[in-house]
């Protein structure tokens, strides 16, 4: 039985499949954190916002950069893994 293995999973075993849909799972959604974020930056700098509404996208940029900082901790942090640990 020949296995065709693809980047979104479907071929392999199924931790394998697991690992790697959680991967894509994980960067979709700190692709989305970072154009979020850079639609805010968008707001506060280029956009005619009214006054009231720009205090709200001051304080959404502020949360915005502790996502920021948890989603680069995720990807370059050095870190023991229990996905990884799973398929020793």
């Amino acid at each position: 039985m020949k296995i065709h293995k693809t980047l979104f999973g479907g071929g392999g075993n199924a931790v394998e499949n697991r690992k790697l849909l959680n991967f894509w799972a994980r960067f979709i959604i700190s692709i989305s954190n970072g154009l979020t974020f850079f639609a805010l930056l968008w707001l506060l700098f280029f956009a005619e916002v009214p006054e009231t509404s720009r205090d709200l996208v001051n304080i959404l940029v502020g949360a915005y950069v502790a996502v920021l900082a948890k989603s680069t901790d995720y990807w370059f942090k050095d870190k023991r893994d229990a996905e990884h640990e799973e398929g020793k």
